[in-house]
Formats: structure tokens, C-alpha cells, sequence
């Protein structure tokens, strides 16, 4: 699954950024997906070509970031990063000197990279982002996602097992990742194999 593919991916959006440590998936067929009822204006970059940023704003208040991946309306928001880069910027774009809580859940990361509604429908591959594959196999927590009303027990919530920059623990034994995952490049894992 490509959400558990990003945990230990770098990711920056104009050089600033960190590493990825929790990731949810959300499918077309997904009662909890934006997708689920079928393209609408809001949420036409999910279905538009794999890589592709979906930016939507929570509740009015918080911009959260996916990436359009898998078959047209399957997504992975991006919950949160261990901040490695540009941490002055942060500083100032979250008003806060605690690095635990730049990129701590999807709202803080947003305004932690400077994500807005600007960059919905951008290739994820291109400027202003990097994204820089992984260099091991980390050990990844598997739990329910959090925060919904629908799908809430489905179990696509990836996390980096320990770490501090989690929007929320885990409940659930960390399990390592295969070595094939890790070797393949970035470009496929926004793909879904024919396979699944």
C-alpha cells in the first residue's frame, strides 16, 4: 500500500520539510474518502493523473495534503513529518519553538511546508516539491485511522514505529518492511500493480 511505501520518505516543498512518518490511505470505494461519491470540483485532483497533490481545507480551518495515487480517486494524506529541513522557516510559519509540533498532524504540517490551496492539482514530483526516497526499511505501526465518522476501525494508518512526531499513537506492534519496497523507485508507488 502506498501510505505504508511513504513512511521514511523525505518530502519538502521549497526545501523545507522532513521525513514522513504518518501517512492514511483513503480508496475510491471508501465510505471515508472524499472520492467516494464520484469526481466533484473539490475533489477532481483525486482523480486526476497519479502524483498529483489534492489540497483540501478541515472543517474550514486547516489545509490537509494528499497525494493522488493507485486507481483515479485513491489518495494518501500525508499526517505528519519528523522536520529535517528549513526548521527557522517552521519556526515562523507556526509561531512555536517546538519541533515535536511543527509537522505534528495534518494541519500543523501544512502551514509548517507553506501548503495551501495553491498547490492542489501540482505533480508531487515537480518544483516547488522533493521528494527523496527512503535509504532503509523503517519499522511501521499499522491502526485504524483517526478522526472519522466512516471507516474509522479500517486499518490504512501507517506510522514510523516510535517516533515522537506521530499526530497520535499507535495501539497496534510495529513490523518491518520488506527490503523490495525499499528498492523499487519513487515514481511506481504512485501506481497501483494490476494485481490488487
Amino acid at each position: 500500500m502506498v501510505a505504508e511505501q511513504l513512511i521514511g520518505v523525505g518530502l519538502f516543498v521549497g526545501g523545507v520539510g522532513g521525513l514522513v512518518v504518518e501517512a492514511e490511505a483513503y480508496t475510491r470505494d471508501d465510505p471515508a474518502s472524499h472520492s467516494f461519491g464520484g469526481p466533484t470540483p473539490r475533489n477532481r485532483s483525486m482523480f486526476g493523473p497519479v502524483g498529483r497533490v489534492y489540497v483540501y481545507r478541515s472543517y474550514g480551518l486547516h489545509w490537509c495534503f494528499n497525494i493522488a495515487c493507485g486507481s483515479p480517486g485513491d489518495a494518501v494524506l500525508i499526517r505528519a513529518l519528523a522536520p529535517t529541513e528549513g526548521l527557522a522557516t517552521m519556526r515562523i510559519r507556526r509561531g512555536m519553538d517546538s519541533i515535536r509540533d511543527f509537522c505534528r498532524g495534518p494541519g500543523r504540517l501544512c502551514q509548517a511546508l507553506g501548503i495551501s490551496g495553491l498547490h492542489d492539482g501540482m505533480d508531487v514530483l515537480l518544483t516547488p516539491f522533493q521528494i527523496v526516497d527512503r535509504i532503509a526499511a523503517p519499522a511501521i505501526v499499522v491502526g485504524p485511522r483517526i478522526g472519522l465518522s466512516k471507516g474509522a476501525e479500517t486499518p490504512w494508518r501507517f506510522g514510523l514505529s516510535e517516533s515522537p512526531y506521530l499526530s497520535r499513537g499507535f495501539q497496534t506492534r510495529s513490523r518491518p518492511v520488506s527490503a523490495a519496497i525499499c528498492s523499487s523507485p519513487l515514481p511506481s508507488r504512485f501506481s497501483r500493480p494490476k494485481s490488487e
